[in-house]
């Protein structure tokens, strides 16, 4: 089974899509990854999810790959003796550690971190920032403010702090607790929440002991101001813009989310980009104009995937919202306009061999008639390399390791196929070759590109391209057997 476009889909598995029918729904609609979100969910219910993908993969014959999504630490008020209570423009309220319910003048914020740094004239945001207050004063313990944009605040909601990088850890005990669960569960994908500096990378790297790639969500602005120290200790990224837009103005995230999807594909780093694409499927069988555009925006800026959230997870039409994303993908990706604006961001970086030939394979694929381009990998690293110049053939991942293919589905346009052990190229091009006709990307008449490195089995070795046949007899005739 193949799919006819480049960019992939993550879909989010919930209440709405934790059966065995809908899944299987959605993987045929079009879902490449699927995200198991560790905010929502027992560890019962996440293991019956990942049990299902993984039978679904087995009919199927197909690598998919499962992304857990860590909660990461949430910042929230305490409770009000009345529920709630409306704040006005220009008046004063209090934020502080004392845990007596809190009136119209006060609440507990039982985070003494946020205390510890805050200074004057720094926001806070509540709800999602449809409150925002100013800190006038503060200490250890407390901060008083006041309200620049009123409203309603009620027990427990989100807090928000922009303005500064924040002393709390990426991973609370609950999300190392998660990792554990889902590591030894044998997801392939990580997603670190609240990501502000590369040692909250490093820290859940260490943790996951090589079990499952990490990939940092970008979602503070302490995380934008250092995405390159971030995304250097990163296997790929995720465009998180529901709190990326809390935190900055919303006019700020488009420009970021263009800068952050270019530099990631410089990188050969996976990049996601998430939150609302499809917001109004939770509801309605027909998304909106505009988000079609968002989406399809996306994919024109060369995101290795678009992802759905609530659209999949709790929405009345999970099955439908993968499948207008897939249609939406098959448009774009016909579209002449398409190939140019790829074309016109490729990243011409060549520090090493495997640049070097990764290169001349999408170069000769471009001015010959080619069909595929064949990389035999084991950590992966080729086929990102390949996907990073993003050629207008079908890239094919043929690996021994299971693992690396389940990762590899969430990079563009990157096909992957499991082959037994292979010690001699000639064997890889055959394998390569039927590789290609099996899946219908050619025929016996085409040529194919195929790169290897040499010894095999062995990461970063990527050191030899050939322009083959797809007729295997012609391979043998011209390598003897």
């Amino acid at each position: 089974m193949r799919r006819n476009r480049n960019v992939k889909i993550v879909a989010t598995l919930g209440p709405a899509s934790s059966d065995m029918a809908t899944i299987r729904a959605l993987f045929d609609a079009g879902a490449d990854v699927f995200r198991l979100n560790m905010s929502h969910g027992s560890h019962s219910e996440i293991a019956a999810r990942h049990a299902i993908v993984r039978q679904i993969e087995k009919e199927t014959g197909r690598p998919i790959a499962l992304l857990a999504d860590l909660q990461g630490p949430k910042l929230r008020v305490g409770t009000f003796a009345a529920g709630a209570v409306e704040l006005e423009e220009g008046e004063r309220f209090r934020f502080d550690l004392d845990e007596a319910e809190g009136d119209h003048k006060r609440v507990t914020l039982p985070h003494p971190e946020i205390f510890a740094a805050l200074k004057p004239g720094a926001s806070l945001l509540v709800n999602d920032g449809k409150i925002r207050l100013k800190v006038e004063d503060c200490g250890a313990d407390y901060a008083e403010c006041t309200v620049v944009v009123a409203g309603v605040i009620s027990n427990r909601k989100g807090v928000n702090v922009p303005d500064v990088v924040l002393p709390l850890r990426a991973l609370s005990d609950k999300d190392k607790a998660d990792l554990e669960f889902v590591c030894d569960l044998g997801v392939d994908w990580l997603a670190l929440s609240f990501v502000q500096r590369p040692e909250d990378v490093e820290e859940a790297r260490e943790l996951a002991r090589g079990r499952a790639a990490i990939l940092a969500k970008i979602e503070k602005p302490a995380a934008v101001n250092c995405f390159d120290e971030i995304a250097a200790v990163s296997d790929g990224i995720m465009v998180a813009r529901g709190d990326l837009g809390v935190e900055l103005p919303v006019h700020a995230v488009p420009p970021i989310q263009k800068r952050l999807v270019r530099r990631s594909r410089a990188l050969a780093k996976p990049v996601i980009v998430a939150t609302q694409m499809m917001e109004s499927m939770i509801e309605s069988p027909m998304p909106t104009r505009a988000e079609v555009s968002d989406v399809a925006t996306a994919i024109y800026e060369g995101a290795d995937a678009v992802m759905l959230s609530a659209e999949s997870a709790a929405g009345n039409y999970p099955v439908e919202a993968v499948r207008t994303m897939h249609n939406t993908a098959l448009s774009v990706e016909k579209d002449a306009t398409y190939r140019q604006v790829i074309a016109a961001f490729r990243v011409y970086e060549r520090t090493s061999i495997a640049d070097g030939i990764v290169s001349a394979a999408r170069e000769i694929a471009e001015s010959t008639d080619i069909k595929a381009i064949c990389c035999f990998t084991e950590s992966g690293t080729t086929a990102l390399k390949v996907a990073r110049e993003r050629p207008h053939v079908p890239i094919l991942a043929l690996s021994t390791s299971v693992h690396t293919l389940r990762r590899l589905c969430l990079v563009w346009g990157v096909t992957c196929v499991a082959t037994g052990p292979i010690e001699r190229f000639k064997s890889a091009v055959v394998s390569a070759a039927r590789a290609v006709r099996e899946l219908g990307f050619g025929t016996q008449a085409d040529q194919i590109v195929v790169t290897a490195g040499v010894p095999f089995n062995q990461q970063g070795t990527t050191n030899i391209l050939r322009v083959a046949p797809c007729d295997e007899r012609l391979i043998y005739r011209a390598e003897g057997d």
